[in-house]
Formats: structure tokens, sequence, C-alpha cells
């Protein structure tokens, strides 16, 4: 895997991916995300492909998975993330609690290679809830 990042103006640099998929970044935030919520957004896009993915096998309707990411940084340089929550929003039709449980756990402790290197130096929780969907 490798990517290219360059200089754009100010503080603003593009990413590019091995595979050829670009994204903006912006250490003043003003134009583009800053890399450091790009790892907290990185951490909960990673997470959520196997929680949907999980589900899906298991054969639960889900309509909807969004995973909404907080993070706590130290107050001295580096301000490393010291606390990250990701928090899931489960929606589908029936979709059972111990599925969905059982989704989350195992990105946690097995298959979110973003969180699993995180964790080395950073907290990390995890919560979930359920919606039916109309």
């Amino acid at each position: 895997m490798q990517a290219t990042v360059e200089w754009q103006n100010d503080l603003v640099f593009k990413a590019t991916s091995g595979t050829g998929h670009e994204l903006t970044m912006d250490g003043n935030k003003t134009v583009a995300a800053s890399p450091m919520e790009l790892v907290l957004a990185a951490a909960g896009g990673c997470a959520s492909v196997d929680v949907v993915s999980i589900l899906e096998k298991a054969r639960q309707q889900v309509t909807g998975c969004r995973c909404e990411v907080a993070g706590e940084r130290a107050d001295a340089v580096p301000a490393v993330f010291t606390k990250v929550h990701l928090h899931f929003v489960v929606t589908g039709h029936d979709v059972a609690e111990k599925h969905v449980e059982r989704a989350v756990q195992l990105s946690a402790d097995k298959y979110c290679s973003v969180a699993k290197m995180l964790e080395a130096s950073v907290t990390i929780t995890h919560s979930y809830s359920i919606e039916q969907a109309n």
C-alpha cells in the first residue's frame, strides 16, 4: 500500500492513494478536514465496513449504519488522541440486538485494522443503538 501527499497552498495538501483516489486535507480546517479529523473518519469507516459486512452475513435487514466518532486529544504537543469512542447507529427491519453487539465486538476485537493500530496508545470504546427503519 502507498500514498502520495502533495502540498497545494497554505496548509492544504492533496493526498492520492495507491489506487488513484484523491482527497484534500487542510491543517487549518478551512477548505477540508484536518489529518487528525481524517484519523477519526478512518477509524469510523474501517469499523463500519466490518459492522455492516458482519450484519449482512448474519442476514440482518440493515438499511443504514452511521458511526459517530468522538476523540479526545492530549493538551501537549504532539496532541495525539488519548481516547476515541465509536457509537454505531444501526437502522433496519427487526435487526437483532445480539447480532449488532456481536458485530461491534468482532470489529473491535479482531477486524478493524485502524482501531487495532490506534489501540496501542489510545483508549478505544464502543457503543451502539438500533433504530427501526420506516
